[in-house]
């Protein structure tokens, strides 16, 4: 299953960067490229849906639209996608 989930990016005072994801709670990564930052960015975010999924109940969070969101000048957006595969009894 794919997911895909907006994430901002700025430069960090030290020159590197720092993404964050609007949807998911406390789901953030660093790099000090933009290259890094989005690959640690997919890495966050593919654990942190499946953290969820394991969950009784998951709940995963509806996709923000980008125009939607209040960005600072300087933020790169990235659309980050997350390939989960499910196997048989993922489930149980």
């Amino acid at each position: 299953m794919k997911f895909i989930y907006p994430a901002v990016f700025r430069r960090t005072e030290n020159g590197g960067y720092r993404g964050y994801f609007p949807d998911l709670e406390c789901c953030e990564a660093f790099g000090d490229t933009l290259d890094e930052a989005v690959e640690n960015a997919n890495a966050a975010a593919c654990d942190w849906i499946q953290v969820e999924l394991e969950e009784e109940e998951p709940k995963l969070p509806p996709v923000s639209d980008i125009s939607d969101l209040a960005l600072e000048e300087d933020a790169v957006v990235r659309n980050i996608s997350v390939n989960i595969r499910f196997y048989e009894g993922w489930d149980e």
